[in-house]
């Protein structure tokens, strides 16, 4: 099967490709822009789900639901929000439709036009906050800590699976506070477990940092972000949170009595993550075999292989694989037993290595006479012979290291791939040779910003948090900067 995928070396793009399809993640659909994602992408998707629900609740939020249609006069109340997103935006004009009196099957019915067009959400800040204007009245109505697991659509030109679809699946979390320290203090805290989730159960390292006033999400004061180093050293930005200040808050008149009885208008945030984090698992981690994943978002952890020869050892192996899942349950390990016989052990091994099952374990009559079993490591590739009775213990153990190992490998590849420059030759000749995060001198304006964006393509990803401040010359005007910026090409 890995003779079906493109290496990485030859088209990246293509490889890419090849394995969201060829690993069954997702497919094609007859909608333009939009994707079918499959069963197996899916159950990943809800290991990620079922995680970030459990840190969101885990932090005080709570899970709502808003409309997926949003009246178009809401997005006027915010003039740098509808700017932002005016361009992506569907728009529903009618309501029915009706036979073609010339039998040309299904039109438009025009008399069914709407009073108000509705716009299919991009996102759910208008709604929302025309919502909480009913609900809050005191700073005893504060803090509202509301997530939204939701679908969105915003019209894209140009589509890829999971990084860029016309619609999405997402989750939004939507807050409001009596203060500004408090609202500051939300988006903070939920960029951080987003870096928390990346690196501990996508086994992915992220830079987290503020992003510039011209990458800032459209109605933000200000955006932060979590950005990851893909395997062609591009970066593709995997979660987002903004501190809104009072902007929404003014566009809908949500006003509150505060502590000292005073009529003041409530602080915002709003963050999120998307399904681009399924293309960023794939990106980060799969190699030219297939799909690699890190054990604690793969659906299956354990796949077990029989090689028999009839009825009889296919019995004996059967029992005995039987027990050793049991133990491998109890330690919350998730197992599945390929028994299918119309498909020979080689065949079944490539597949499983095509879908990035952490670890595979073969049973044959002879490691049944011994006691043994073989077990490969999806990872390195590796395999170990290892005693039946040491098997939960041994796969256990080798879960934790592939997941730590996918990580430091991952970690290990950003560093290497990330270059301190101190000139604008140096800049351009690392981004034309080696690519990677460059971290440069900026100062700071967004004409200098556009000005590097439309000579070599690469933007400011983010100002990291865990650089100190710097004194120094924006490699490009020359001028006084204060502290370097990560620039890349990005997704």
């Amino acid at each position: 099967m890995s003779k079906e995928i493109t290496s990485r070396s030859e088209n990246y793009s293509q490889w890419y490709n090849d394995i969201v399809i060829k690993a069954g993640l997702a497919d094609y659909s007859a909608v333009r822009g939009c994707m079918v994602i499959k069963p197996y992408g899916y159950a990943i998707w809800e290991k990620m789900q079922r995680q970030l629900d459990t840190m969101f609740k885990e932090t005080g939020h709570q899970n709502a639901y808003f409309p997926l249609f949003v009246p178009k006069s809401f997005f006027s109340r915010e003039a740098s929000h509808v700017e932002g997103f005016a361009k992506e935006c569907a728009v529903v004009t009618h309501y029915r439709l009706k036979n073609d009196p010339n039998g040309q099957g299904v039109v438009v019915d025009n008399d069914a036009k709407l009073e108000e067009e509705l716009i299919v959400r991009p996102t759910s800040e208008t709604i929302i906050w025309n919502t909480y204007k009913g609900w809050i009245q005191s700073y005893r109505d504060l803090p509202i800590l509301i997530n939204q697991w939701a679908n969105v659509v915003r019209w894209e030109m140009r589509t890829r699976l999971f990084l860029r679809t016309a619609e999405f699946l997402w989750q939004e979390g939507h807050t409001a506070h009596a203060t500004k320290e408090e609202a500051i203090a939300e988006a903070e805290k939920m960029i951080g477990v987003y870096a928390d989730f990346a690196q501990k159960w996508m086994a992915m390292p992220v830079r987290v940092g503020r992003k510039s006033e011209s990458e800032r999400f459209a109605g933000a004061i200000d955006t932060y972000s979590i950005e990851a180093m893909m395997q062609d050293g591009r970066a593709l930005q995997s979660g987002t949170s903004h501190f809104l200040g009072q902007n929404f808050a003014k566009a809908f008149d949500v006003k509150f009595i505060n502590r000292d009885s005073e009529l003041d208008y409530v602080w915002a945030t709003s963050w999120g993550v998307s399904t681009r984090l399924m293309g960023a698992l794939v990106m980060v981690h799969s190699d030219d075999n297939g799909l690699v994943l890190p054990p604690k978002l793969a659906p299956t952890q354990v796949v077990f292989v029989p090689i028999y020869k009839g009825a009889d050892e296919l019995e004996q192996i059967s029992a005995r694989v039987a027990a050793l899942r049991e133990e491998l349950h109890k330690r919350g390990i998730t197992t599945h037993y390929d028994d299918r016989d119309n498909y020979k052990p080689g065949f079944k091994f490539n597949e499983y290595e095509m879908k990035g099952y952490p670890v595979r374990v073969a049973i044959g009559a002879r490691d049944m006479q011994n006691g043994t079993a073989e077990v490969a490591r999806r990872d390195t590739l590796t395999k170990q012979i290892v005693p039946q009775e040491q098997l939960a213990d041994t796969v256990a153990a080798l879960l934790d290291d592939i997941q730590q190992n996918l990580f430091n490998r991952a970690l290990e590849f950003r560093e290497q791939n990330t270059t301190v420059v101190n000139s604008y030759d140096e800049f351009k000749e690392v981004l034309n040779t080696k690519g990677g995060f460059v971290l440069a001198h900026w100062d700071g304006t967004a004409e200098t910003e556009q000005r590097i964006k439309e000579e070599t393509k690469a933007t400011v990803r983010c100002i990291p948090f865990d650089l100190e401040p710097e004194e120094g010359r924006c490699i490009y005007s020359g001028k006084p900067s204060k502290q370097r910026a990560i620039f890349a090409l990005a997704y």
